[in-house]
């Protein structure tokens, strides 16, 4: 008879235990007490607590993402893998999540100008771009256009989750981001880490505070 070994079995003992480990582990001192839940879910996501060294915000950034969602903000996705992220009952009224990029119109938009269809979706979201927060995980493309659209036509998101993955422009669009000089607010994960599980985490735990406490309706 095989030993069975020793481990947690139950989903709240290992929910707390994982959340223990985390904030035992990751020097969370640099953030807001609010940047810090987002923080503490996007080491979870990673399963790596070096995250937390590379994180880039501006101080406001949570805030100014959850005051737009609880005035109905929509959540503007780069991704499928974002958008079906989202948890539709942690979101504060029933915010629209918004992904274009099985759009129809894409492909011929791309072809025509030269770019990608998450491009082409970024030009397509500027009817809806101003006040919306802004949720980037897989297309660094999108950031770079995010940052042209905006610097062009003077329409502003209230918060930009900026965390594209991978070894080509993911690295150059996130530090472009941060040194725009469009002041947008913005957390990312410098370097070529990321990813849409990092920024679902992220968008989720912004979205599950509350407003008039200041703690996460999502323990911890």
């Amino acid at each position: 008879m095989v030993k069975r070994a020793e481990y947690l079995s139950t989903g709240s003992a290992i929910y707390e235990e994982s959340f223990r480990i985390i904030r035992a582990e990751t020097d969370l001192s640099r953030f807001p007490d609010d940047v810090a839940r987002a923080v503490v879910r996007m080491v979870h996501a990673a399963g790596d607590t070096s995250i937390a060294e590379e994180v880039g915000f501006t101080p406001g950034v949570v805030a100014a993402a959850n005051a737009a969602l609880r005035r109905g903000a929509p959540i503007l996705c780069d991704a499928s893998m974002v958008a079906t992220g989202i948890i539709a009952s942690r979101l504060p009224a029933d915010n629209e999540v918004v992904c274009l990029i099985k759009d129809p119109r894409l492909a011929t938009i791309a072809e025509e100008q030269g770019i990608t269809k998450t491009m082409a979706a970024v030009d397509l979201w500027l009817p809806r771009l101003d006040g919306a927060v802004v949720a980037i995980g897989n297309a660094p493309t999108a950031l770079f256009r995010l940052l042209e659209v905006v610097a062009q036509s003077g329409v502003r998101p209230a918060a930009v989750i900026g965390i594209p993955v991978g070894f080509v422009g993911a690295a150059e669009s996130k530090r472009a981001l941060a040194d725009s000089g469009l002041r947008l607010e913005h957390l990312v994960v410098h370097g070529r880490r990321g990813g849409s599980a990092m920024t679902v985490a992220a968008v989720n735990a912004i979205a599950s505070i509350d407003e008039l406490t200041n703690t996460s309706r999502q323990n911890p």
